[in-house]
């Protein structure tokens, strides 16, 4: 992928990997558009000289609006990256779980489908282009305290591998991030094992460069989630991850 000549849509940009990825294509020479919903943020992007627009993904009609701006604006728009997401812990023996799982599956999953049909119509008329949808290592190794979060990665994945088999021969490409724990500046020594966002963000961009551009990116540090399976170490771990478990209401005292 050239990263020296495009027009992005960060969509989820205004914090985190979103921000810092949209810093890193402007960088290399791209024109970045970042779309959110809190305005504070997208008035310092819009001051960095950032294209700013304000979407709900939960919203189709937020999703719609943002969709016609953009395309008036930068009608040359070539790559929509799918960035939104949260992640909330569920304790499944309280009930009340069910809300974060609604909320989890319709920001991360409906919401990346509802960007995606939003701007494919645009990218194949063009005939050239990419989305970058983004899933986790938890879509892959699941962490047991955010189950519904580990669902909606795992359905980001599956929906990612089927949209680039209907979009072949369009000339729309489908590229898959796929991010470890990655800790925002001053965040390293607090929270563990995680990936400095700085260097994450530096490999991800040399992986998106390469000809031809990986259908997943895949950053050192999340190589042991993608393959546990293959390499027999997925039991294992996911026992390892469940002791988290105890952090939950319902397993303490």
């Amino acid at each position: 992928m050239d990263l020296s000549n495009r027009t992005v849509l960060v969509v989820g940009g205004t914090s985190g990997i979103g921000r810092e990825l949209a810093r890193r294509f402007a960088a290399a020479g791209s024109a970045v558009v970042v779309g959110g919903r809190s305005p504070e943020a997208l008035s310092e992007l819009a001051d960095e000289g950032f294209g700013a627009i304000r979407v709900d993904v939960t919203d189709g009609d937020s999703v719609a609006a943002a969709r016609d701006v953009v395309l008036a604006r930068y009608p040359e728009l070539d790559t929509v990256v799918t960035m939104s997401g949260v992640m909330l812990l569920e304790d499944v023996r309280d009930p009340a779980h069910f809300e974060a799982a609604v909320t989890t599956i319709d920001t991360n999953l409906l919401g990346t489908i509802r960007v995606v049909d939003a701007f494919t119509p645009h990218l194949v008329r063009r005939g050239f282009g990419a989305f970058v949808t983004v899933t986790s290592g938890i879509a892959f190794l699941p962490f047991p305290p955010m189950p519904s979060y580990a669902a909606s990665k795992a359905a980001v994945h599956a929906y990612s591998e089927a949209l680039r088999a209907q979009l072949d021969g369009t000339g729309v490409g489908v590229v898959e991030l796929v991010p470890p724990a990655v800790a925002r500046a001053g965040q390293e020594k607090v929270v563990a094992h995680a990936l400095p966002l700085d260097d994450f963000a530096s490999e991800v961009m040399r992986l998106l460069s390469q000809d031809p551009t990986p259908r997943e990116i895949l950053v050192k540090g999340v190589l042991m989630h993608r393959w546990a399976e293959r390499d027999g170490t997925y039991d294992a771990l996911v026992a390892q991850r469940s002791q988290a478990l105890a952090m939950l209401p319902s397993r303490q005292g």
